[in-house]
């Protein structure tokens, strides 16, 4: 039987990126080999040993389950909040591509309508062909090693420019592709300049967002105006489409 372990079904606005605003219907999947700073759910790194279901659209009622969920307990906890009612359904964790089951999910997924929008820190290459034919678009990360670590000490390159790079190339070939930069008052040029190019020679289409960090109770970093502008005009050189984006939900408290 298909399972996978999740951490929440809801319904919401979408908060980040170039959907922003939209309503969107979220699976969010447990379980991440990252570590951000800045993280916003942390509580997303491991999995679970339950997971919860909104019991109606906005109701932020839910519904606990028991993890690993099966595919027809995903599917009933994602028709209950009326998908028709969505732009999206949106793929997001945690890492959604770590889980060995999502190509067959998303299939099913992608048969209640609304298209599939998958949030991803883009390093799992390896795993994203079998996932790609069900995917409307892709809000791919491109992590800073100057600030963001492995999950586990040692595990991987010192640098993840690689493997984003193998990422992007793959995902160019979803019809809607967004490259999303945190950007921090410590964020680096170098390795700025290094996402550019690399979106400038393999995914030129895609629109790259700059967002500036959110800060929480335990991270401070937040770039001032003129950085963002400065490296607005920068990224200019090498994307078509540019655009600096805050994340929303947090200044209304949407989940």
């Amino acid at each position: 039987m298909t399972r996978a372990n999740l951490v929440e079904v809801f319904s919401s606005i979408q908060g980040e990126g170039p959907s922003v605003g939209q309503p969107t219907l979220f699976v969010r999947f447990g379980g991440c080999d990252l570590r951000c700073a800045w993280c916003d759910s942390p509580n997303t790194w491991t999995p679970n040993a339950t997971w919860r279901a909104e019991e109606s659209p906005g109701s932020a009622t839910f519904r606990q389950h028991e993890n690993p969920a099966s595919q027809e307990e995903l599917h009933e906890a994602v028709t209950r909040l009326d998908p028709s009612r969505h732009r999206w359904i949106s793929l997001t964790g945690g890492e959604p591509l770590l889980q060995g089951a999502l190509p067959e999910l998303a299939r099913g997924l992608a048969s209640l309508g609304p298209p599939l929008h998958l949030e991803t820190h883009g390093l799992a290459w390896r795993a994203l062909p079998d996932v790609l034919p069900h995917l409307r678009a892709i809000a791919m990360d491109w992590k800073l090693a100057s600030e963001v670590t492995r999950a586990k000490p040692g595990a991987g390159e010192a640098s993840f420019a690689d493997a984003h790079r193998r990422f992007l190339a793959a995902a160019a070939a979803v019809p809607e592709l967004c490259v999303k930069l945190v950007i921090t008052a410590r964020s680096e040029d170098a390795e700025l300049d290094e996402a550019f190019r690399a979106i400038a020679e393999l995914a030129p289409a895609a629109i790259l967002v700059l967002q500036p960090v959110t800060d929480t109770a335990t991270y401070r970093g937040r770039p001032d105006a003129r950085r963002l502008h400065v490296l607005a005009r920068r990224a200019a050189d090498s994307a078509r489409d540019v655009r600096v984006i805050p994340q929303t939900h947090p200044i209304y408290g949407a989940l």
